[in-house]
């Protein structure tokens, strides 16, 4: 795993010597009932925009709501749910509904999403042509390696017909399921993540919207190509584990989140790079 996940995780366990050891005894790891809810809502969180979207309700919105809420930042997309189904947290906001039916499923875990708050619309990037019709035969296109973003960046490339998938690809469609590739494009599969990095070594990278953002991309701006947001799937929410729905700082939470004043802070803040989930 690349440093930041490792920065990630150490940060994690010293924090579970005031956080996750206490909520051991709380029960909480259980998520039964009977966990504490005393304390403020720990909520780890992709640094943006989940993290800032989190922020400003921190800010501007918890304390009239009677909210007390600590936001923890994670740059990769697995030890938020780890933490979240150990206990280490209370909750997560970083994810879509596909991912996190992936992870659970092989991780064993039991997330749960609460309330769907946004989309960030996938997109192709590139520092070296300003169209994807421009990429040139054998050109080299990076797509983040996990299972479903790869799939959706594929997805997205066949939408705009770079390439055919089979019939049959899923939501789990990797480069073999390709069926026809007429600018014969490679595929470099790396961490989500470290996609934006990518882009002066290879020809195009499909990048999260939220990783573009970070890398001051402006996907409503930038990309070669975006994903469309009507009947789209992979809207981001808050997530707990199972069990935990019904915690009063949660419900809290997920209504500030689909708020009015939220919905004006993402439209004014990201300009259409991500996009309100609510009405």
């Amino acid at each position: 795993m690349r440093n930041t996940a490792k920065i990630t995780t150490a940060v994690l366990a010293a924090g579970a010597l005031t956080l996750g050891l206490s909520a051991c005894g709380s029960g909480k790891d259980s998520a039964s009932s009977s966990a504490d809810t005393s304390g403020p809502l720990v909520v780890a969180a992709s640094p943006v925009p989940h993290a800032e979207i989190l922020n400003y309700i921190k800010d501007h919105l918890a304390k009239k709501a009677g909210l007390d809420l600590e936001v923890k930042e994670f740059q990769d997309y697995i030890v938020p749910n780890t933490a979240t189904e150990d206990g280490s947290v209370d909750a997560n906001y970083f994810q879509n509904q596909p991912y996190l039916d992936d992870f659970n499923q092989k991780r064993g875990t039991h997330i749960v999403p609460v309330v769907t708050v946004h989309l960030e619309p996938l997109g192709l990037y590139s520092h070296k042509v300003k169209s994807a019709d421009a990429l040139k035969s054998g050109a080299t296109v990076a797509v983040p390696n996990d299972a479903v973003n790869e799939a959706r960046a594929l997805k997205l490339l066949a939408s705009n017909g770079l390439i055919t998938l089979k019939d049959d690809a899923g939501s789990t469609a990797t480069p073999q399921d390709i069926s026809k590739n007429p600018k014969n494009l490679k595929f470099k599969e790396i961490e989500a993540a470290q996609t934006p990095r990518s882009l002066d070594d290879v020809d195009a990278a499909v990048i999260n919207g939220n990783y573009a953002i970070a890398a001051d991309l402006k996907p409503a701006k930038d990309a070669l190509v975006l994903e469309s947001a009507t009947n789209n799937p992979y809207g981001n929410f808050l997530a707990v584990k199972k069990g935990n729905e019904n915690d009063p700082r949660v419900k809290k939470l997920a209504k500030l989140l689909t708020s009015p004043e939220v919905k004006k802070f993402i439209e004014d803040k990201y300009a259409g790079s991500v996009i309100p989930s609510f009405k």
